[in-house]
């Protein structure tokens, strides 16, 4: 059986670059009858808050994905203890003391000379009485000592791949302080959990070379991994996690549809046209890992806000029924409503607008050059309220008494009705607003 995870770290809102992850993981699973994870990367305890714990739920389920299992990586920090032990014991895991500026200055002088910013291993050659010594100076760290074998994985998207491992630095697994970083972390909790597909962005490929050598060095099964490329502006630049406008939040809240979202990032880098998908299940005949491009996808969010806009007018009057009461619309006007609305809107908020058009009184000004016009116009849709198509019969009617045609008739009454001169089909608007006891004020 399949086992994939999601691991958010909960010290911000989650990026849309983040949520693709977990759409690619979701579907992976949910397409072969798999157990998906929710794995909450919050060992750092600084930054991580219960506040963006619950935001990344809310988020999750808000655009459809569940998961089968979750868990904190802060409820298994004896586990990692355990496992830094029997690597150290290994000789893979050393204690190291340098401080960043002293290790800043080592990636200078090693750039300098021409030669890549590898850390040298000078606290392997530390002596136990000077280790005691540091130890009484400073705080230490600790490295995963690599070893010198190429690493070489089939990647279920890039295909193989081969690292060398002496172009890496031993990485860091517990920063000084005590916090574990995701390099150890994350495997001990993909081994625990039996996960068996890892996919994450192609950023994390050195990562991967890395964690296949502590998959091996505690001698467990090495997962299958894929890493799909990331995401880019229309100019080429990678998407920043500081844009504000690109959480799931924000795009909740600017009334983005969650499907539209969905349907994008799966299309993006796929061979696929971008098409608007109902359902995380109608997505599951054309999902296929092996045929995501290797090249940055870029996200067009003039797209998005296209598949947003279909993706509500698409929406049945049952699926928005609730929305539409919620508004204030009354339940025997709803499906009027919405088949006015519906055609006029971005977004279910801009439907708000709409109701206050529809709840709106004309008010006649004498000083407006069509008053007399205006007047006369509004005196002849007195007895139409129960007409089945009020605005033809009565435009037919001021047309005839006022010589007037095209925008000259049409634009003052549009105007007087909704304080617009352009907006809905006045065949669907004006029934709606006669049912609502429209007020004519003098």
């Amino acid at each position: 059986m399949i086992i994939t995870r999601f691991a958010p770290s909960p010290t911000g809102l989650l990026h849309i670059g983040n949520l693709r992850t977990a759409i690619f993981n979701f579907l992976a699973t949910r397409k072969e009858g798999g157990k998906f994870i929710l794995r909450l990367d919050d060992t750092d305890s600084s930054r991580s808050k219960k506040e963006f714990v619950d935001q990344v739920k809310e988020d999750l389920n808000w655009i459809g994905i569940c998961w089968d299992q979750e868990f904190s990586q802060s409820e298994h920090i004896k586990r990692y203890d355990s496992i830094k032990k029997e690597l150290v014991e290994m000789g893979r895991v050393y204690e190291c003391f340098e401080t960043p500026a002293e290790l800043d200055l080592k990636r200078k002088k090693l750039l300098s000379m021409g030669k890549p910013p590898v850390y040298d291993r000078a606290s392997l050659q530390l002596s136990e009485k000077e280790k005691e010594k540091l130890r009484s100076e400073k705080p230490s760290y600790w490295r995963f000592k690599l070893n010198n074998e190429v690493v070489e994985w089939r990647d279920s998207i890039l295909g193989n791949q081969s690292i060398n491992p002496s172009s890496v630095s031993d990485p860091v697994i517990v920063k000084a302080g005590g916090q574990y970083l995701y390099t150890l972390a994350s495997v001990v909790d993909d081994i625990d959990y039996g996960v068996t597909d890892i996919i994450r962005g192609s950023d994390h490929v050195t990562n991967t070379a890395v964690q296949i050598q502590i998959f091996k060095a505690l001698s467990k099964p090495v997962p299958n991994f894929g890493h799909h490329s990331l995401l880019i502006d229309l100019d080429g630049k990678a998407l920043s996690k500081r844009d504000g406008s690109l959480n799931l939040k924000t795009l909740k809240n600017s009334g983005i549809e969650p499907m539209a979202i969905v349907s994008l990032l799966v299309s993006l880098g796929s061979a696929n046209a971008i098409e608007l998908y109902k359902n995380f299940k109608d997505i599951f005949d054309t999902f296929d890992l092996s045929s995501l491009s290797k090249a940055p996808a870029k996200l067009n969010i003039s797209s998005l806000n296209a598949l947003s806009q279909k993706a509500v007018q698409e929406l049945s009057i049952n699926e928005v029924e609730d929305y539409i009461s919620s508004i204030g619309v009354p339940k025997d006007l709803s499906r009027n409503f919405w088949d006015m609305a519906k055609e006029n809107i971005s977004t279910k908020k801009d439907m708000e607008e709409l109701w206050k058009i529809c709840k709106r009184d004309v008010e006649l000004d004498k000083a407006d050059p069509d008053y007399e016009f205006l007047q006369k116009a509004f005196s002849l849709l007195k007895d139409l309220n129960k007409e089945p198509e009020p605005w033809k019969l009565w435009t037919e009617k001021v047309k005839k008494v006022s010589q007037r045609k095209g925008k000259d008739l049409y634009l003052p009454l549009r105007y007087a009705l909704t304080g617009s001169t352009s907006g809905p089909d006045m065949n669907k608007l004006l029934p709606i607003m006669l049912l609502n006891n429209l007020q004519i004020i003098e």
